[in-house]
């Protein structure tokens, strides 16, 4: 695959994600950029970069950028949290709290250092859906699950960042560690879905190097 590199005395490979995953979560919708150095067949860009990943990474499309950058158009992301031992009626007391708040003040260790910033501002929907039943032994143990959308920000607001927001307003603690999922992220309308960011390069024939 004809990758292209910058230019300079350490050269890189040209290749640029749009806001990655924290550590520790699943995603179903994470996104590159990738400069070539001619055109190729985006088809077989795709398989190629999918045969070369290990079993459970899968590359589900490839197209050429026909108009602004990747990192234009991820607005917001989707999320579902799972909180096994969490019950539903607790944590939807906690999100009423953290909805009714102007704003929710977290702490975390950022690149620059500890940060206090708003979790709030960033959530544009917050809700707890119909929960699940974790089996354990012999009994069932609750597992309720929130879904979110959140805009795309700096400093960045994370799915933790926002379970620490109900920490504050409300004492959630869940007892074990939540399964955090990514499922989707892309251009934000003005109703609040969000629109899959390659959509809009869906017509191209072949990628070719920028």
């Amino acid at each position: 695959m004809p990758v292209a590199f910058s230019q300079g005395f350490t050269p890189h490979p040209k290749i640029s994600y749009a806001s990655a995953a924290p550590t520790g979560v699943a995603s179903e919708a994470e996104y590159l950029e990738i400069g070539l150095r001619e055109p190729v067949d985006p088809a077989a860009l795709r398989a190629a970069l999918d045969a070369a990943l290990s079993p459970g990474l899968d590359v589900l499309d490839a197209v050429v950028a026909t108009g602004g950058g990747l990192a234009e158009r991820i607005e917001a992301s989707r999320w579902r949290i799972e909180l096994p031992q969490v019950e539903p009626e607790l944590l939807a007391k906690a999100v009423a709290a953290f909805s009714a708040a102007e704003q929710v003040q977290v702490e975390r260790m950022t690149k620059q250092g500890r940060r206090v910033f708003d979790a709030r501002g960033a959530v544009i929907t917050i809700d707890v859906s119909a929960s699940s039943v974790t089996p354990s032994g012999a009994s069932a143990v609750p597992c309720a699950i929130l879904e979110l959308v959140v805009r795309q920000v700096t400093p960045s607001v994370r799915p933790d960042d926002v379970l620490s927001g109900l920490r504050v307003v409300a004492g959630l603690e869940p007892p074990v560690a939540p399964k955090v999922i990514r499922l989707a992220q892309g251009t934000l309308t003005t109703q609040g879905a969000i629109v899959d960011p390659l959509d809009a390069d869906r017509d191209g024939a072949t990628i070719g190097g920028h």
